[in-house]
């Protein structure tokens, strides 16, 4: 491989550029969208399954967007088109639209399926590669997103419930708990129209800062000072209104405590978090595994349906601001390390010492 096309492949590891060569070869469409072949000699760049004869290996440089194929100067195949969305961005596209009108609970998948002139299997797939999600789940999140937007633009709550196929108001808090991030709460970024209240209590791991809404726990941060503690709470929530509570959640704070001893959780916590659907899927893969068991980060990536996102479930493992509720701790290195923790890694080792000892 020649040094121009090697400092443009220099995100592309040998081993994806050897699958996307394969992928080229196969006409695979299934690998549409997910990588563009360029041709260094016409200075045109295609799909993955383009009918166009294939050029040789030598003239063949591999982007992972279009856009960063156009940025390198060159202009889209008039055959195959791939500066238009299709393959399995646009069937996700295309399915979400109709999970996002539809005001039904309840989302069947064989419907869906026909509805787009497809398989279910195959529309699970697209799913889970493009979103992380499996169908129902982003009907859920859909659904709930519409009714906080009906709620935003004053209708009341009978109205709002009835256009999102809501049988209560239940219903939707029941959801909101089972999807974390999903709450009815109006949210922007930084946290803008959060009320949180904070307590700090001792513990064996030093100190545990709690902080919660009236609907549930929104951060659990471990640490040696509370200014400390308080002053993370204010970085990650820039726009919120914190304070010391006011209000008693201590039956949260008591059963968190449990936690830490490595004790068995009693009840299952409310959470009110904010986060996107890929850090959803992992935070709810977590409070999977089972207590004084652990994972590795790939064996979380695999099964979220993402076997390619370590370091994605690494950085999920680490942007999570509940500890020990959502037990990041137990996700560990392919090795058997430890690797890194938000907490320190001692605290890490000390928590899964407690719970297997406990267990």
């Amino acid at each position: 491989m020649n040094t121009a096309r090697t400092n443009l492949e220099q995100n592309i590891t040998p081993h994806a550029a050897a699958r996307y060569w394969r992928a080229t070869l196969a006409r695979d469409s299934r690998a549409d969208g997910t990588f563009v072949l360029a041709v260094r000699s016409t200075h045109i760049y295609c799909r993955p399954s383009c009918p166009a004869r294939r050029p040789l290996r030598r003239n063949v440089i591999f982007f992972r967007t279009r856009e960063e194929a156009e940025q390198h100067g060159y202009r889209p195949c008039r055959r195959c088109r791939p500066n238009e969305i299709s393959g399995q961005v646009a069937l996700v596209q295309r399915a979400a639209h109709h999970l996002a009108e539809s005001s039904e609970e309840g989302s069947n998948l064989r419907d869906l399926a026909t509805t787009l002139g497809t398989t279910q299997a195959t529309l699970r797939r697209a799913f889970l590669r493009v979103t992380g999600l499996k169908p129902r789940e982003l009907a859920a999140a859909l659904r709930l997103k519409r009714f906080k937007a009906l709620m935003r633009s004053g209708k009341n709550i009978t109205d709002s419930l009835y256009e999102t196929g809501y049988g209560s108001s239940s219903r939707v808090y029941e959801r909101s708990n089972a999807q974390l991030g999903m709450t009815p709460a109006t949210y922007r970024k930084g946290g803008q129209g959060m009320k949180l209240g904070y307590t700090i209590a001792t513990s064996p791991l030093g100190k545990v800062l709690v902080a919660a809404t009236e609907r549930g726990v929104s951060a659990v941060y471990l640490g040696d000072a509370e200014h400390a503690l308080i002053a993370e709470l204010r970085k990650e929530y820039p726009r919120a209104e914190i304070a010391p509570a006011t209000h008693s959640f201590q039956r949260w704070v008591k059963e968190i405590m449990l936690r830490i001893e490595g004790q068995r959780p009693h009840f299952e916590l409310p959470l009110d978090l904010q986060a996107t659907a890929f850090q959803r899927r992992v935070w709810m893969e977590l409070q999977r595994i089972p207590r004084g068991r652990t994972r590795t980060y790939a064996q979380v990536a695999r099964s979220v349906g993402q076997p390619k996102a370590v370091r994605a479930v690494a950085r999920a493992c680490a942007t999570n601001p509940v500890s020990v509720v959502v037990p990041c701790h137990r996700v560990i290195r392919e090795d058997g390390a430890l690797a890194g923790y938000r907490w320190g890694l001692s605290r890490k080792e000390q928590l899964l010492a407690q719970e297997r000892a406990a267990s």
